[in-house]
């Protein structure tokens, strides 16, 4: 990618839509597999089971360390911008958590396990991909354009420090 200055690199915010694109399969997986109850592909299941946690895990950690304080950096002077942080951040505690919860669930299927309610299962299943497609869209529309431009100042400020620093944005 070419940086806005015409350096070439790699914005880290392009990680952001990869994660989000990644969230946004798990969900379609999982709406696959609410729609289907009360039977299952339980090979299906414990794929699922396998990538949910820790998918969101390591993405929740990217967008922490790095995509949602470049956010606060671009938008600083916005009081409601560390509001809307600190409530993305309860949503991703909330998503782990139902995500173990959804796990649990889903290797027990996988594995054997009766689907016991396909009632309360369907229920979790839409509950949880439901309000992390909200998540993801809000991240989307009103995360990732801020923080994208600050990451990419801030590399191509980074890449012309080696260079003579006269890109025109340093």
């Amino acid at each position: 990618m070419v940086t806005a200055c015409g350096q070439e690199g790699r914005v880290p915010c392009l990680d952001m839509r990869t994660a989000h694109q990644t969230k946004l399969r798990l969900c379609e997986t999982l709406e696959h597999i609410a729609d289907g109850l009360p039977a299952v592909d339980r090979l299906q299941c414990l794929q699922v089971a396998s990538e949910l946690t820790p998918v969101l895990r390591d993405c929740h950690r990217y967008e922490e360390d790095v995509v949602f304080p470049a956010f606060l950096r671009g938008r600083a002077e916005h009081p409601s911008s560390a509001a809307s942080i600190r409530r993305l951040r309860v949503e991703h505690v909330e998503d782990e958590c139902a995500a173990q919860d959804l796990t649990e669930l889903l290797l027990t299927i996988g594995h054997g396990g009766a689907v016991e309610n396909p009632e309360a299962l369907g229920f979790m299943l839409r509950a949880f991909f439901h309000a992390l497609r909200r998540h993801v869209a809000f991240e989307h529309e009103h995360i990732v354009p801020f923080a994208a431009e600050v990451l990419e100042e801030e590399a191509c400020c980074e890449a012309c420090a080696g260079g003579d620093g006269n890109c025109g944005n340093c």
